[in-house]
């Protein structure tokens, strides 16, 4: 596993489709859990999550993964969620999986154009007498790797199962990287043999299954459907969306931030025109430098020891009392009082 180096930029970009934070919620909400309690100290707003189809940065889902955790005291509550999966919570791609040929394709599919709903994980797919799929993690997190192991591998087990229309249990051996648990047997939920302690998340099955033929196997569907992942994959690969283009570029900011006018010459239109291919994406130049502002400004305080004073100066404030005013708007506590606050 390669863990990407711990930079903002690197959490705090487009990283995950929040149709994903809306299933983990659906789950809680099916478990009793209230929307407010849901959200509770994850920074995130219910009604603009179930609306708003703007990728979250892997910090904020990170965040809203802890706090389930800790909410539904479920370790294995990865695993729940994702084998609730759909395949029409996968857009273009789950239509692709849909009416191809079969598993193999269904595979590959998955590992071209993962990268349209998530970008914490891609595989790899190696065939012989076994076959094997086995997961690259970006991001290495602790507190929330059980989960974002146990909701992929679930996740694409049942996206197998959509295809062929029957129960692959008992045809998968999973090799788990993190300590037997003492809830391993739930594991067998998913896979009838598993074993922990390996370097990497890998699934194993006969190389026949494979070629087991899709239910619902449609040439025209397919065909249109993976045009619509290579034009999204072509956005994607120019830098995604305006939206993600200009949160990425806020965030690798450092103190100076640029002006709507500036930020559209780097676009290459006039500010009007920025304006409005924004507001045709949902948002605001403004919406989004504050967004950046305070998912940075809480980063910094909790992954690093710079002062408030530097912290200010990075946001671009020039008086520290100014930012601090900002920030409580933002959270509803001071920067000091966030930084010691357990709740995070």
């Amino acid at each position: 596993m390669t863990a990407l180096p711990l930079t903002p930029e690197h959490w705090l970009h487009p990283a995950i489709h929040p149709v994903y934070a809306r299933l983990l919620c659906a789950e809680l909400r099916r478990r009793g859990f209230s929307e407010a309690e849901i959200t509770a100290g994850t920074r995130l707003d219910w009604a603009v999550l179930h609306s708003d189809n703007r990728f979250l940065s892997f910090e904020q889902f990170r965040r809203l993964v802890a706090h389930a955790l800790t909410l539904s005291d479920c370790p294995w509550l990865g695993l729940e969620v994702g084998i609730n999966a759909q395949l029409s919570m996968h857009g273009a791609l789950g239509q692709a999986v849909a009416a191809c040929n079969g598993v193999a394709e269904a595979l590959l599919l998955c590992q071209r154009y993962m990268p349209l709903r998530q970008r914490i994980f891609g595989i790899t797919i190696e065939t012989g007498e076994l076959a094997s799929i086995t997961a690259v993690e970006e991001i290495d997190v602790p507190d929330v790797r059980e989960f974002m192991l146990g909701y992929l591998a679930a996740t694409l087990v049942r996206l197998m199962e959509a295809v062929t229309g029957q129960p692959l249990k008992n045809d998968f051996t999973m090799e788990w990287p993190f300590p037997e648990p003492a809830w391993a047997n739930q594991y067998q939920r998913l896979a009838a043999h598993n074993t922990f302690g390996h370097a990497q998340l890998r699934g194993m099955v006969v190389s026949d299954l494979l070629q087991r033929p899709s239910l619902s196997a449609d040439p025209e569907a397919l065909r249109i459907a993976e045009r619509e992942c290579e034009r999204q994959l072509t956005i994607q690969q120019q830098g995604g969306t305006l939206t993600q283009r200009i949160q990425f570029r806020l965030a690798s900011c450092k103190g100076i931030y640029p002006s709507i006018i500036e930020m559209a010459i780097e676009e290459n239109v006039s500010s009007r025109t920025l304006i409005r291919y924004l507001r045709d994406e949902g948002t605001t130049y403004q919406q989004l430098l504050d967004t950046v502002r305070e998912e940075l400004a809480c980063w910094l305080l909790l992954k690093t020891d710079l002062s408030v004073e530097a912290i200010a100066e990075r946001l671009g404030y020039e008086d520290t009392s100014n930012y601090s005013r900002t920030f409580r708007r933002w959270t509803g506590m001071t920067p000091r009082e966030f930084r010691q606050s357990d709740d995070n």
